[in-house]
């Protein structure tokens, strides 16, 4: 098995607050794992310190076996590892376009600062075209974000992040604050994410997890309570007892 991303002991702490305790976890090549727990239970520092918007006190982070954890955001982008927000990171004044060219004008080393010469590039603009096609964004490219439904805009840094063409995806809670009547748009498209992609969702809606998630990790404290596929993850009567609330069949 080919690890896309592993983070070994990993730790992290606020003076006496230990927000992250002794973290093994690992996501295999394609692999559809699920970060679950209860609020404050450290799963956004995770992320973070995965990501490297954050430094570990203890432990490393590895992206396909090298040691990554004294990398900044930026260079782990190059290495593969990509993620969104709870609050999304959107140009609103842009169009779905723009914001996506702009994306991959970064990945190609192309002057996205320079606007004009950026969206003159016809290569990157139609990869921008085909790629907001692929996520039913096509009929949106020309819109500002600003007009668009928050469910669309969800939808819109998940192109942006898959413009950096990357092997390990971190979506942060990339449900959160869509209405119930647009989440099945969110769990649509999540479901037809690239095979070869590893992919860690954070997401507090267990229809979606139970739906996507091959693997689950319950997280409270800052350590892991339990991890194994949905079946077990639903029938372990520690995660009913501190976060799912029930038993029975998934």
């Amino acid at each position: 098995m080919n690890l896309a991303l592993e983070t070994v002991g990993l730790g992290k702490s606020y003076g006496a607050l230990q927000v992250t305790r002794d973290v093994n976890l690992t996501l295999a090549e394609g692999a559809r794992h699920a970060l679950i727990g209860p609020n404050g239970a450290g799963k956004t520092t995770l992320v973070n310190l995965m990501s490297g918007a954050l430094a570990p006190d203890q432990g490393q982070v590895l992206l396909a076996g090298t040691n990554v954890t004294s990398m900044s955001q930026a260079k782990r982008v190059k290495y593969g590892l990509a993620r969104t927000y709870q609050i999304n990171q959107l140009f609103r004044d842009l169009t779905v376009l723009e914001n996506v060219v702009i994306s991959l004008s970064e990945r190609v080393a192309a002057a996205w600062n320079l606007w004009r010469r950026a969206s003159n590039n016809s290569a990157v603009t139609d990869e921008a075209v085909e790629l907001l096609g692929q996520l039913d964004l096509a009929n949106y490219a020309l819109i500002p974000i600003r007009e668009l439904s928050y469910g669309r805009q969800r939808l819109v840094e998940i192109a942006i992040t898959l413009a950096q063409r990357p092997s390990v995806l971190l979506l942060d809670e990339p449900a959160a604050g869509v209405p119930s009547a647009e989440s099945h748009i969110i769990l649509d498209v999540i479901a037809q994410l690239p095979d070869n992609i590893a992919v860690l969702i954070i997401e507090h809606d267990m229809d979606i997890v139970f739906r996507f998630a091959k693997e689950i990790t319950v997280l409270v404290a800052g350590g892991i309570l339990a991890q194994g596929d949905p079946k077990q993850i639903a029938g372990d009567e520690q995660v009913q007892a501190v976060y799912l609330g029930y038993g029975g069949d998934v």
